[in-house]
């Protein structure tokens, strides 16, 4: 049989490719790692786990950290998905060095390395290490079904392997006739039964069951493009872009045999891997798997678009590879390099509540122009009305933003995430708020205190309000004005004689409070009067009134 025949005419031996991609000047030691994100659906957390581990180990050993998109299985490729790799990357400041946008050893895109793949495998071919099969679906399930019967592995190896040793003859029949047809790799005699090791980065020397199967290396003859399938294209572009460190999630393990096999037949040098428990999350009775199916928090997009911190999520990540990186400082740990002999073989929890405590204590950290910028980063993409309101209001914004913050000991911690803002803080913004609508409004309604009272209380305190930069002497004039229209003077005597009064001061104050932030619980109330001023507040008290 021709094997030639069956490529381009014109289809470089694997010598050219050798020369275009020339192993990299680099310094001792460094890795050159890569991530292979698939196109198949958008991007995992864990896909950011391993990116930012990958360009830690890269950059710390003088090394190379590239993108490569794994897009040979198109009938699967999901819309929009390049996109959003672009952008949790850039989000998460893990920009490669090498990618489709730029770099000497691409193309970047699985599917633009069809002639590449096809002089590997027509090499491949002509040494007998491969073989054209043509086993229709039926057939395969026929045999699987056999072998289950047998009670024997299923694959397609040893006698099961029907095209593995078939005349001439028969195959040059089935071409003739127009056949479509695999290629795949002849796995070497003797492996079943056999045992495979090989050192791993994380988890030491390990040992596998060595792979039997013929494995398809190149897909359907009928396809356009003629694409690999993972493993070897894996084998190919590795070896080309010059990978010297693998890492990638630990359902890859099994498949390390079959990769020793590729790389040995290719003559390649093989390759380090280091294999990363996967991301868990904690469920009644156990934990499993973060699934982006399941869990909205397994989707990179989720922090995007509820504004975590990008660096917040990164110091969170780094302490779940390394346990030592959470215990020391965000700065420091940012900076501190990653240790693959550090990373854990069982699969960290991610935990939202501790990362949503980690957040509030950074953003605790930053200033107010520093929140105000990254909320408005945010709010352009998520939250455009809110773009709006900042840049009519940015001093009162920052006025908003040193309630409890400026000046205090331990600030306030109400914000875990840039989408915290307008909930939090919307009130101070009269766009933002809706006044009340008199002594009935329904958020007067846990306060259990008489409308009429309500508007006897309001109106006197509206007449006679007084702007003072002072607290108590501000606090005073409610306390004061609360005990002449009959409130307790404190929770002492109205727990005495409940039925004598209208409440205590208590709920005289959370009139003001309700009337002013829309809610019994706010920042401090008079810090929040001098922020929101004079003129806006006594608009706000006007609302106990219903005018």
């Amino acid at each position: 049989m021709d094997v030639d025949a069956l490529f381009p005419a014109d289809l470089p031996e694997p010598a050219y490719w050798e020369e275009q991609f020339p192993q990299r000047e680099l310094p001792d030691g460094a890795k050159v790692t890569r991530l292979g994100p698939s196109p198949t659906g958008f991007i995992h957390i864990g896909g950011i786990y391993v990116g930012m581990i990958d360009r830690d180990i890269a950059s710390n050993t003088g090394g190379v950290y590239l993108v490569r998109v794994e897009d040979t299985d198109q009938s699967r490729e999901v819309e929009g998905a390049l996109e959003q790799f672009a952008r949790g990357f850039a989000y998460f400041g893990i920009e490669s060095d090498e990618d489709a946008g730029h770099g000497s050893y691409g193309p970047y895109l699985q599917s633009q390395r069809e002639q590449i793949y096809l002089s590997f495998v027509r090499h491949l071919l002509r040494q007998g290490k491969a073989y054209l099969c043509f086993a229709t679906k039926e057939e395969l399930a026929e045999t699987t079904q056999r072998q289950q019967a047998a009670k024997v592995p299923s694959g397609y190896y040893g006698r099961w392997a029907i095209w593995r040793d078939a005349p001439v003859a028969d195959v040059e029949a089935k071409l003739a006739e127009g056949a479509a047809y695999v290629v795949r790799f002849r796995a070497p005699d003797g492996a079943d039964g056999q045992r495979a090791s090989f050192v791993d980065a994380i988890r030491g020397r390990l040992e596998h069951e060595a792979n039997r199967n013929d494995a398809v290396i190149l897909k359907s003859s009928d396809q356009s493009p003629r694409l690999p399938t993972y493993h070897f294209a894996h084998a190919v572009d590795d070896h080309l872009m010059r990978v010297n460190l693998v890492i990638r999630g630990d359902e890859w393990i099994s498949s390390v045999p079959l990769h020793q096999q590729l790389f040995a037949a290719l003559e390649f040098e093989p390759i380090e891997y280091a294999h990363i428990a996967p991301l868990m999350k904690q469920i009644p009775g156990g934990k499993r798997k973060l699934s982006k199916r399941k869990d909205p928090e397994a989707g990179v997009d989720f922090y995007i678009g509820e504004g975590f911190p990008a660096e917040v999520v990164l110091y969170y990540l780094r302490g779940l590879a390394n346990g030592r990186l959470a215990e020391i400082p965000l700065p420091e740990a940012l900076q501190a390099p990653i240790h693959l002999d550090q990373c854990g073989v069982a699969g960290p929890l991610v935990d939202l509540v501790k990362l949503e405590d980690i957040s509030a204590n950074h953003i605790a950290t930053l200033t107010g122009q520093q929140i105000f910028d990254a909320v408005r980063v945010w709010a352009t993409a998520y939250d455009p009305e809110l773009v709006t309101v900042l840049d009519n209001s940015p001093e009162l914004a920052l006025r908003a933003l040193a309630v409890e913050r400026d000046g205090v000991e331990n600030p306030r911690k109400d914000l875990r995430k840039w989408s915290d803002f307008r909930p939090e803080y919307g009130f101070f913004f009269p766009e933002l708020f809706t006044p009340l609508t008199g002594p009935t409004d329904e958020r007067l309604a846990g306060l259990n205190v008489a409308p009429d009272v309500t508007t006897a209380f309001a109106s006197e305190l509206i007449a006679g309000y007084e702007h003072l930069d002072d607290p108590q002497a501000w606090f005073a004039q409610i306390r004061d004005l609360a005990v002449k229209q009959g409130f307790a003077p404190n929770a002492k005597e109205y727990k005495k004689a409940p039925e004598a009064f209208p409440g205590s001061i208590r709920e005289a104050s959370q009139l003001v409070r309700v009337a002013i932030t829309g809610s019994t619980r706010s920042p401090d109330l008079h810090a929040t009067t001098q922020a929101l001023g004079a003129p806006e507040t006594l608009r706000r008290l006007q609302g106990l009134l219903g005018s």
